[in-house]
């Protein structure tokens, strides 16, 4: 896969409780929000990748559903994440 183990733990780590939270929903959102970025560059120099566009907007769907849900469980924590990843709606 592309993203090494690491780079998973850190992103949770750093957004998440701890590198072993997977669950977080900020966590999950910096996840989402990484991956999206790659398939965005992905599909810059390979435009008629048809099945990774489709991803993509699986991805970017649920990173918003996320985002919905987080808008309102908590709101700070919201504009926190929003904030940190550099998101706007």
């Amino acid at each position: 896969m592309y993203i090494s183990k690491q780079v998973v733990e850190n992103i949770f780590k750093k957004h998440g409780k701890s590198e072993k939270d997977t669950g977080s929903s900020e966590g999950q959102i910096a996840l989402f929000t990484h991956r999206i970025e790659h398939l965005s560059n992905h599909l810059k120099s390979n435009r008629k990748d048809f099945n990774t566009e489709r991803s993509l907007v699986r991805l970017v769907g649920k990173r918003r559903s996320l985002l919905d849900y987080l808008k309102e469980k908590n709101i700070t924590r919201y504009r926190d994440i929003v904030k940190e990843l550099g998101l706007r709606k």
